[in-house]
This record gives structure tokens, C-alpha cells and sequence, in this order.
């Protein structure tokens, strides 16, 4: 029998060619440690955590969409202006009596229409997306201030903001196992199962095909920091309430489209369209068709991300959305995102936001006054991208 040769790629060309992700990590664990003794460990509870993703899972979401935005050398400034507007939109529909899972897949839907007229101005129409975008975020704010009457949409009852802060396990009425709740633990363990089977079969694909995988022991070595970061994050969950329902939302999202990026053709092409545009459309990719999608996926995104802040503040408001914008590129760049296209990956830019949560909500605990908090996080996010494009430059990559 015939057996092809498993062709691995040496320790120190894989971390090199891994830096960028690597340093946003270890920057994410130092932040975590600095603050502890400030905050007495109080940014370590697991109360805390679960205030962090309640806070901060919008962002993440629409940071997923934004990175596939980046990639194909494209930019949307228009997403806090389109919660907003979403927002707005989904509250009303929740209170004629829909129901959530209509209200969810209404706004959602809003969000791909929006998208798709974006989309279809840059991809088609040929339009810089800064200028498409911009004209997003003027139109959308206005239509928000239009449809609200520049006053709050207040919900009917509690059942929208469950969707964003509610708890699986007090939902399903699970009760304590010992000191914690079980549903974090068994999601942990049903992702980590889909987790591993992907890689294995990822990595047995790219044997198939004669490609570099990384060396076995280190290949186990990074299975088992994974598991150990989720079950960690299980652990604090499950200590507190249990499992956040937005964080299940979160991860779903973040395992669909980290999935569709390196496992479907059509992430090959997205990569491809930002990397060298011409040398795409050169070998027979619909370059604008490409285009449209991820402006497709960026509003869907958008329209869930709505129905999340919406539920976190418990209201449709008119203002909601104010530098939304800004808070998902910070998190696209902060986790590798390239300015130039074609380099970018869904768990890169969700520690990106992880740091940017991690330093807000330090400084939250601190009682920092906001105008001491915005000029802490500009000074870091400067600090956080030299020494990630410095550690780049210093190991050739850059």
C-alpha cells in the first residue's frame, strides 16, 4: 500500500508565521494579570465574567462580520448606526407580539437587505466603501431618529432582554451540581467534541493533499491549551449563574464563520479578493460577487448584534450604537486584522475585543472617571499594535 509522507512545518517557522495571534494572547493574559491586584481579583470573579460578555458581546459579533470586511480591503462605518436603526425595528416587532425567535430572524433579515444595498453600491457600483458606509451611518441614524421620534422604544416585558442577559441554566431550570451549574461544562465539552473533530479531520485533509501540518506533539499541544482556556471559561460560568445564553449565541457564530474562512471555497476567496484583487479576478473569481457576500454577512451580523445591545439596555434607543463603529475595527486591529487585506482570522479579532473588554472593564472596577478611560484605551491600543507589528518585523514577517 501506497502511504504519503506527512510533511510537517518545523516549531520555529509555525510560531513565527503565528506571532501576530500569539502576542494578542499573551498582551489579553498580562492585561488580566495587572489588573488583578489593583482590583483586589475582583477581574477575576466569575460574576465578573459573565458581566464581561453581557457587556461586550455585541462588539464581538459585529467584529466577526468586520474582519471579513478588513480582509477583502474594504471598511463598514456605518454598523452603529444600522444597531441602532435594527434596533429600533426589532423592539417594535417584539411588541406586537412576534416573539423572539420571529423578532431575532426579522432583524437579521433587515440586516442582509441593509447589507446587501451597501454591498451592492461597492461591489457593483464600484463606490469606495468609506464613502458607501459613511453615507450608511448618516442615513441609518437619520431613518433611527425618524422611526423613534427621537424617544426610547421601551419593551413590552423581560422576554426580549433574556436574549442578552439571560442565563441557560435558570431558563431550563437546572440545578446546582456541587458548587457550580452544569450546562457550561456540557457545552464546553459538546465544542470541544465538534472542535477536535474538525481539526483531526482538517489535518488529515492537508496530509491527504501533501500540505505542511504542524508537527503532532505540537498539534496536541495546542488541542490541549484550547480545552483548557474553554473549560476555564466553563468553570467561571458555571461558578456564578451558569451559561450566558448570549454566549452560547457568541460562540455560534464565532464557530460558523471561523469555519466558512478556512473550510469552504468561498473563504479561500474571500482571502484571495483581499490579498491580490487582480490576481483573483485573473483566475476566474467573481471578485464583486465575493464582495457582496461579506456585505451580506456584515449586515446579517449587524442585525443580530442589534437585538443583543438592544436587550442588554432593555430598550430601543435612538443614541444606541454611538462608536460602535470604532470599538469593532479597534478589536479587528488589535487582533491581527492587516489594513492592507488578505490577512485576518475570526479568533484573532475576537481576543482583539477580549483585550479592549478586558481594559474596559478594568478601569470600570477602578473607578475611573471616561475621559481618564478613553485616554488609558487609546495610549494601550496604540501600545498593543507597535508591539504586535514590532514583534512581526523583528521575526522577518513584516
Amino acid at each position: 500500500m501506497d502511504s504519503k509522507a506527512i510533511i510537517t512545518t518545523d516549531v520555529k517557522t509555525l510560531i513565527k508565521t503565528n506571532l501576530r495571534n500569539y502576542s494578542m494572547f499573551l498582551m489579553l493574559l498580562l492585561i488580566m494579570i495587572i489588573f488583578a491586584p489593583l482590583t483586589n481579583g475582583n477581574n477575576w470573579n466569575p460574576r465578573n465574567f459573565t458581566n464581561i460578555f453581557f457587556q461586550n458581546s455585541y462588539v464581538l459579533i459585529l467584529a466577526v462580520g468586520m474582519v471579513m470586511i478588513i480582509i477583502t480591503q474594504n471598511i463598514d462605518l456605518s454598523v452603529g448606526s444600522v444597531c441602532a436603526f435594527v434596533g429600533a425595528i426589532s423592539a417594535m416587532v417584539y411588541n406586537l407580539g412576534l416573539g423572539m425567535p420571529a423578532t431575532v430572524l426579522i432583524s437579521i433579515s433587515i440586516g442582509v437587505c441593509i447589507g446587501a444595498y451597501q454591498g451592492a453600491w461597492v461591489a457593483f457600483g464600484k463606490l469606495p466603501s468609506f464613502i458607501v458606509t459613511l453615507s450608511g451611518m448618516l442615513l441609518f441614524r437619520g431613518l433611527t431618529y425618524i422611526i423613534t421620534k427621537v424617544s426610547p422604544v421601551s419593551l413590552k416585558d423581560k422576554g426580549y432582554s433574556l436574549f442578552s442577559t439571560g442565563i441557560l441554566d435558570e431558563v431550563i431550570k437546572t440545578g446546582k451540581i456541587g458548587p457550580y451549574y452544569p450546562m457550561p461544562f456540557i457545552v464546553a465539552i459538546l465544542l470541544l467534541a465538534v472542535f477536535f473533530v474538525s481539526e483531526f479531520l482538517g489535518r488529515k485533509k492537508k496530509i491527504a493533499n501533501e500540505f505542511e501540518v504542524a508537527p503532532l506533539p505540537l498539534f496536541i499541544t495546542k488541542l490541549a491549551i484550547i480545552s483548557i482556556l474553554i473549560l476555564g471559561l466553563a468553570e467561571r460560568f458555571a461558578g456564578y449563574r451558569g451559561l450566558p445564553i448570549v454566549a452560547l449565541v457568541l460562540g455560534i457564530t464565532i464557530f460558523t464563520f471561523h469555519f466558512i474562512l478556512n473550510n469552504t471555497v468561498l473563504g479561500r476567496y474571500i482571502y484571495a479578493v483581499g490579498g491580490n484583487p487582480r490576481s483573483a479576478k485573473l483566475s476566474g473569481i467573481n471578485s464583486e460577487l465575493v464582495t457582496f457576500i461579506v456585505f451580506c454577512f456584515m449586515g446579517g451580523l449587524t442585525g443580530l448584534a442589534s437585538v443583543v445591545s438592544t436587550g442588554y439596555m432593555n430598550s430601543a434607543l435612538p443614541q444606541a450604537g454611538n462608536l460602535y463603529e470604532l470599538d469593532t475595527i479597534a478589536a479587528c486591529y488589535i487582533g491581527g486584522v492587516s489594513a492592507g487585506g488578505g490577512i485576518g482570522t475570526v479568533i484573532g479579532v475576537i481576543v482583539g475585543g477580549l483585550v479592549m473588554a478586558a481594559i474596559n472593564n478594568g478601569m470600570i472596577l477602578l473607578n475611573m472617571s471616561p475621559h481618564s478611560q478613553y485616554v488609558v484605551k487609546a495610549l494601550v491600543l496604540v501600545l498593543a499594535v507597535f508591539y504586535d507589528v514590532y514583534n512581526r518585523r523583528k521575526s522577518g514577517l513584516g
